[in-house]
């Protein structure tokens, strides 16, 4: 009774017009159910249609969960998660594969995207700031054997360097040498894998920044939320379903500039965006910042100029920028045992034909570039820690 309760309100709720929310769910199960249904049918039923119809149904859970980074539907018995312990496979089941498909659909719809036969895959936001911004991607059968259903939860990174030298992220000597980095002006880049912790070392270093600094910071996701009073974030937005009124990563570094910024920070570098970066870098915002994927701070010149090259700017051109823009890059790594910890601080140093990236600092040993840092350092008037 309770298959067929569920099918009858579910075509009841389809039929209709407006938001469903929980309210409208449960009066569409009293209505179907009428008499003749048992108080167990209708709370089974009222509990499946509300996983179907509310929220990320089944997923909702885990999304509440503070450790979940990641959640990861490969097949309707197979919903992964990721966090603070790493990867694990949870008990979460769906009913059948159209479950999935239905949900996915669904959570596309709600972020202005379409997902269907002739659109396969979409890759998207879900509405709504909590428990923080939710990125959103899926792809359908035959694509794949299985609907994949990936949702990516971004939070506000609002640790101090304090805190995140409490967790062991770096030693004392660095976490001096870090504070010394922001206050000499220095501009950075954070590099690292997905789920490395860059936007949260990011986020504790423009915590640092004098509160008479003016920080315009342009985002993909509203992630960044340090303790300062003059933070400024502007966020990029997609197309809507028709296609228009994207604002690009690219289109926000321009007006970012004509914000009166102290420093202009990139809170991803991803894409063309890179070239706007660069110029105002060069063009007196000293302290800039962002962060990349990379697999190590020796991989960075060729991962921008792989993107640069979608702004139209060459190897020869994006290197000389880069050389004249960005001092230091920090690489942070995660472990195997899911803590997240900086490996490398490494000098940017050279021309666009003798670039170089050498560490100076590689997970608690000093090497020779020591020097260099320290005199690159003291060369902005900040007396260098190491």
């Amino acid at each position: 009774m309770t298959a067929d309760l569920v099918e009858r309100v579910r075509k009841r709720l389809a039929g209709g017009d407006g938001e469903i929310t929980a309210a409208l769910v449960a009066n569409a199960v009293r209505e179907e159910a009428g008499g003749v249904v048992g108080h167990a049918d209708v709370l089974s039923a009222l509990t499946l249609l509300r996983q179907e119809f509310v929220g990320a149904g089944p997923l909702d859970p885990l999304l509440r969960d503070p450790e979940t980074t990641d959640i990861l539907v490969t097949a309707p018995d197979q919903v992964w998660v990721d966090g603070e312990h790493g990867l694990r496979r949870t008990g979460i089941r769906f009913p059948d594969e159209d479950a999935v498909r239905r949900l996915a659909q669904r959570l596309a719809m709600s972020g202005g995207r379409r997902l269907d036969d002739a659109q396969p895959y979409v890759d998207g936001w879900l509405p709504g700031t909590s428990p923080g911004r939710v990125r959103v991607h899926a792809v359908l059968p035959p694509i794949v054997e299985s609907t994949c259903l990936s949702l990516r939860v971004l939070r506000p990174a609002a640790h101090g360097l304090d805190e995140l030298r409490a967790l062991d992220t770096f030693d004392d000597p660095v976490h001096k040498l870090l504070s010394a980095i922001v206050n000499a002006r220095l501009a950075f880049l954070v590099s690292g894998g997905t789920g490395s912790g860059k936007t949260t070392l990011l986020a504790a270093l423009l915590g640092q920044v004098p509160p008479t600094e003016r920080i315009v910071c342009v985002e993909d996701a509203g992630e960044l939320q340090p303790d300062h009073p003059q933070f400024v974030r502007l966020v990029a937005r997609p197309p809507n379903i028709e296609g228009a009124g994207e604002v690009t990563l690219r289109d926000l570094v321009r007006q970012g500039l004509r914000m009166r910024p102290d420093r202009i920070v990139v809170g991803e570098v991803r894409g063309a965006e890179v070239c706007e970066l660069l110029s105002s870098l060069n063009t007196g915002h000293d302290g800039g910042a962002g962060t990349v994927h990379a697999n190590s701070p020796a991989e960075v010149p060729a991962r921008l100029e792989a993107l640069a090259a979608l702004g139209g700017l060459g190897r020869e051109a994006l290197r000389s920028q880069l050389a004249a823009a960005v001092h230091i890059v920090l690489h942070m790594r995660r472990t195997p045992a899911g803590s997240r910890r900086l490996h490398q601080v490494a000098v940017l140093t050279g021309t666009s034909k003798t670039l170089a990236i050498t560490p100076a600092w590689i997970d608690g040993e000093w090497t020779p570039a020591r020097t260099a840092l320290s005199e690159l350092i003291r060369s902005r008037g900040v007396e260098p820690p190491c």
